[in-house]
């Protein structure tokens, strides 16, 4: 699977016609989504829709260097640089541990039993 990052994706230039997607009435796209076997009236769950935060901005939230980051969450510190330069992927479990500590980082310091580093 190819990966860009976000400021890449954001620096392409666009391939979208804007003129004709405003030209587009609302009955067209509906008739696109039905002919292409989409229900266009499917409610989308909010579990469906994630921002996922780069390794390096989470930990950055935390105020910690990527040494004492990767002993928090208890990896090497090889395999944490990795992750944050984009040299592997996290992992599935690593990937919801990074949810957990951008949704809830007092309760993950908590639950890993650290301390907030003085500032």
């Amino acid at each position: 699977m190819a990966k860009i990052s976000l400021a890449d994706a954001l620096n392409r230039p666009s391939t979208i016609d804007r003129a004709k997607l405003d030209a587009t009435a609302e009955g067209e796209i509906r008739a696109h989504m039905i002919e292409d076997g989409f229900d266009p009236d499917e409610q989308i769950p909010d579990a469906a829709w994630r921002v996922e935060r780069p390794p390096a901005e989470i930990r950055q939230r935390f105020g910690l260097t990527q040494e004492r980051f990767a002993a928090f969450i208890g990896v090497p510190l090889a395999t944490y640089r990795n992750w944050e330069q984009g040299r592997t992927s996290l992992p599935s479990g690593i990937r919801a541990l990074f949810d957990i500590l951008d949704r809830e980082p007092e309760a993950s310091r908590r639950a890993l039993g650290h301390k907030k580093e003085a500032a």
